[in-house]
């Protein structure tokens, strides 16, 4: 499957309105395959897609982020009406980065460079190995600043 010349086109307005052009893999799944076998639409879904309606094709409009393991980490799922959220994509991205390669937990809204959680499959004696200190207002929750980011004097 390709990005067809639909998609391009799409691409092209894109960034002409946007300053930017989608730099992410676009499927063109003219016979509903991929849409089919991941949920998307339902597995009665037939037809000509050009011959669809908005309202038929709305379940298409989803993003999946794929974790370095190459297994699904997150879908999400947009109506029609609603943009996608870009920084929120990105931030789930960093956040499975950091996480695949540093046992640390990444807490709600955390962004790049922010203290994280150290994974609960951790041990005090490992994690201390691994952090030193940490902050602790639960003792299941060890706060530690982001691996990887320098510490300033």
């Amino acid at each position: 499957m390709s990005i067809t010349g639909d998609h391009e086109g799409w691409a092209k307005d894109i960034e002409e309105t946007q300053g930017a052009a989608p730099n992410y893999p676009i499927i063109g799944d003219a016979d509903f395959t991929v849409s089919k076998l991941y949920g998307m639409l339902a597995a009665s879904t037939s037809g000509d897609p050009k011959q669809r309606t908005p309202a038929d094709n709305e379940t298409v409009r989803n993003v999946f982020v794929v974790g370095p393991d190459k297994k699904v980490k997150l879908i999400l799922v947009y109506p029609m009406t609603t943009g996608r959220n870009f920084d929120e994509i990105v931030r789930v991205i960093d956040s499975l980065q950091l996480t695949a390669t540093h046992k640390v937990s990444t807490p709600v809204n955390w962004q790049q460079g922010e203290d994280v959680i150290i994974a609960g499959s951790v041990s005090d004696g490992e994690a201390k190995e691994l952090f030193g200190e940490w902050e602790s207002p639960k003792p299941y929750i060890r706060i530690v600043p982001q691996p990887g980011i320098p510490v300033s004097a």
